[in-house]
């Protein structure tokens, strides 16, 4: 295994950063991880910083995870070329069978490579409805599904609600599960993955609730269904669906006529993937 300075280098900063914060990371499953071999990392979103977390269980074996990002953030002066470093994949949104076939070809190279399924953030804290591109890539590669769910990052910072980056001192769990073989039909897969990975998270929520004790009733971090008054997963999606149209009107309104993901399922798109944004 190649050294990789910067990415170690940021690994080790992360980690004092968790130090500083007061965070409780716990982990449970992470020897799950594969000491060698590709796999697609599957991972819950409820907070901006969940590619840092997922990161972490995959260090018991000193493996990295490349993730697939939006273009944009690869052209940032800064950005980019750390992004481009560390391996990770960009999505172009209007090639995004260009990334679908990195992706596959570093998982037959033996890569770990990270998709957010639900593709955006759940502002419900509930698991969204899956893309299906994560399991096409695996089954087209010949690698396993690794599901990593995590539950707590919202407290930290998340869609919606202020930034508690300085000292949040709250726990953070994350769960990795057996892998995972796609068999089948992978759409039929995808909706079996959404339910065991929302099943996963409920058990998360259960022991965190006897770690730091009842959930507040109305805390906004807190689903609705657990009491909180996070919106539930159907009002959730409206609000998703009208800021993606927002978007697309502020496109149009500057010219640009707004694009779309430029191939459809069977060529293999990444936007169906899940790319972190």
């Amino acid at each position: 295994m190649a050294l990789e300075p910067l990415y170690t280098s940021i690994i080790g900063i992360a980690r004092a950063m968790f130090f500083a914060q007061g965070l409780d990371m716990r982990l449970t499953g992470e020897k799950n991880f594969p000491r060698t071999g590709g796999a697609v990392v599957v991972i819950n979103h409820t907070g901006y910083m969940d590619f840092v977390y997922a990161g972490v269980p995959a260090r018991v074996w000193k493996r990295f995870i490349r993730f697939m990002a939006k273009a944009e953030v690869f052209e940032h002066p800064v950005a980019g070329p750390i992004m481009r470093n560390l391996r990770h994949i960009p999505v172009d949104r209007t090639a995004g069978s260009d990334a679908y076939s990195t992706a596959v070809q570093k998982l037959r190279e033996g890569e770990l490579i990270g998709v957010f399924p639900e593709a955006t953030i759940s502002r419900s804290f509930e698991i969204k409805h899956f893309k299906s591109g994560a399991a096409r890539m695996a089954k087209e590669a010949g690698v396993p599904v690794l599901p990593v769910t995590i539950w707590g990052s919202q407290r930290v910072w998340t869609k919606g609600l202020p930034k508690n980056m300085v000292r949040p001192k709250v726990p953070v769990l994350i769960d990795t599960a057996e892998p995972m073989e796609v068999t089948g039909d992978p759409a039929e897969f995808t909706e079996k993955l959404r339910g065991f990975m929302q099943g996963r998270l409920e058990e998360l929520q259960a022991r965190y609730a006897e770690l730091e004790g009842p959930y507040p009733e109305g805390a906004s971090w807190v689903p609705r269904r657990l009491g909180g008054s996070a919106p539930s997963l159907e009002e959730a999606n409206a609000l998703d669906e009208a800021e993606h149209q927002a978007r697309i009107a502020k496109k149009r309104g500057s010219g640009d006529g707004g694009s779309g993901s430029g191939a459809g399922p069977s060529s293999g798109s990444a936007d169906d993937a899940g790319s972190r944004n």
